[in-house]
């Protein structure tokens, strides 16, 4: 090719716009794939296995909101060049922001003990005691940090952001009905019960968590993307939100074709797995098992890192992949730590791995409108955000998510005590 048709094809604003696209891409991708964790792929297994195709509806209005929310994120990261933690203390003080650390902390150890819980399931499906797998698994999260930068990290987890295309394999495998499917998003059948409720806030909670909101600021803020580039940050945040519910609506619609159309009872991801090698072929079953694992491995290693970040930033102590032992002990003592506890935890006979890893979406669900209050107590202040405050359409449909989440912890709440 002669050189200056070549320059020519590269100084191309649509090849610019990609190259430079590829280089701010990470953060939002890597965010929202991480909600299909470990207890994620759990509860939409059941979703799909329990529920059928009932819930498929929820998908639309959490890329709608998943994507606002990643969004409001990167552009307080860029726009500040601050973390969340660092903003809700500048916003409220130590004092309501220590209070709200600990209950994260709380909810974040739960999470955290599902992702290794999740470790321990997928790879006793391969054969694999957890007695080994886990230590091996917990010193490669620790290794990578460790010894990494924020760009070779960032890599590493966008390749295993790949990975979630196994379950898109999956579901086409599964050969779901695609008209019931379609039927049910257009028309919901919504049953005003306990199970049902629960069940939607498990799959709000995992699919818009608390964590994620404090990772993607920080990494972006660690990232150093600058105004310049907001909107290829912004781009990326809304790209991850869609890929990650594509890839969650795939795993509820296979285990809805396969496990809920033959009548199956499961209560883990075992019994999924063992479940669609007769129902949908030994490939649909491996890949739901290797992508389950990859999704274990994937969230143990941002969970820590995401607490880490917001624990040392509400603190107000040096935080980041790129720094040394030396210059942020405790972001990397914690980072330590809290792999260390969960996999004790984890390798402690009859620990309950089902109910952790259930129950820690359900956690979620319940304190995300709290943290949205303080989201967009912040990004609607002029005094941070400048001219980049929320627009009214923002602020509806954010506003919107907190009264619809409130409303559901109220209502599993009411509905407990009450049964229908």
């Amino acid at each position: 090719m002669d050189i200056r048709i070549f320059t020519r094809v590269f100084k191309h604003p649509i090849i610019l716009s990609l190259i430079v696209f590829l280089s701010v891409m990470g953060p939002g991708i890597i965010t929202a794939n991480v909600d299909n964790d470990a207890g994620g792929i759990t509860t939409y297994s059941l979703a799909g296995s329990q529920f059928g195709y009932d819930l498929v509806w929820l998908f639309i209005p959490m890329i709608i909101a998943l994507a606002i929310i990643q969004e409001m994120g990167v552009r307080m990261g860029v726009v500040s060049g601050k973390g969340l933690a660092d903003l809700i203390r500048e916003k409220v003080g130590l004092k309501l922001t220590f209070v709200m650390m600990i209950a994260l902390l709380a909810a974040n150890m739960g999470n955290i003990l599902a992702e290794f819980s999740g470790i321990a399931v997928s790879s006793g499906i391969f054969g694999v005691p957890k007695f080994v797998a886990l230590p091996v698994a917990a010193l490669f999260v620790w290794l990578l940090v460790v010894k990494g930068t924020y760009k070779s990290v960032e890599k590493v987890f966008l390749l295993a952001s790949l990975v979630y295309l196994s379950y898109i394999v999956a579901g086409y495998l599964s050969q779901p009905d695609w008209a019931l499917a379609a039927h049910n998003i257009v028309f919901p059948q919504i049953v005003p019960n306990t199970a049902y409720i629960t069940m939607v806030i498990g799959l709000v909670g995992t699919t818009i968590a608390p964590w994620m909101m404090f990772y993607i600021q920080s990494s972006v803020v660690e990232k150093g993307i600058t105004l310049k580039n907001l909107k290829y940050s912004k781009l990326d945040a809304v790209f991850g939100a869609i890929v990650v519910n594509i890839v969650a609506f795939f795993i509820v619609i296979a285990c809805a074709a396969t496990i809920n159309a033959n009548g199956i009872q499961v209560n883990d991801v075992v019994d999924v797995s063992t479940a669609l090698v007769p129902l949908a072929g030994q490939y649909a079953s491996l890949l739901f098992a290797f992508g389950f694992l990859n999704a274990s491995l994937f969230a143990a290693s941002i969970l820590p890192l995401s607490t880490a970040y917001y624990v040392c930033e509400s603190l107000g102590f040096e935080a980041g992949v790129s720094k040394s032992f030396r210059e942020a002990p405790v972001f990397h003592g914690l980072y330590l730590g809290l792999i260390i506890l969960a996999v004790i935890v984890i390798m402690l006979p009859n620990v309950p791995l089902l109910s952790i890893l259930y129950l820690s979406q359900v956690a979620n669900g319940i304190l995300l409108p709290f943290l949205l209050i303080l989201m967009l107590l912040i990004i609607n202040d002029k005094h941070i955000m400048g001219e980049h405050v929320n627009s009214r359409l923002f602020n509806y449909i954010a506003w919107a998510t907190v009264v619809i989440v409130m409303g559901l912890s109220i209502s599993l709440v009411v509905t407990s005590f009450f049964p229908t």
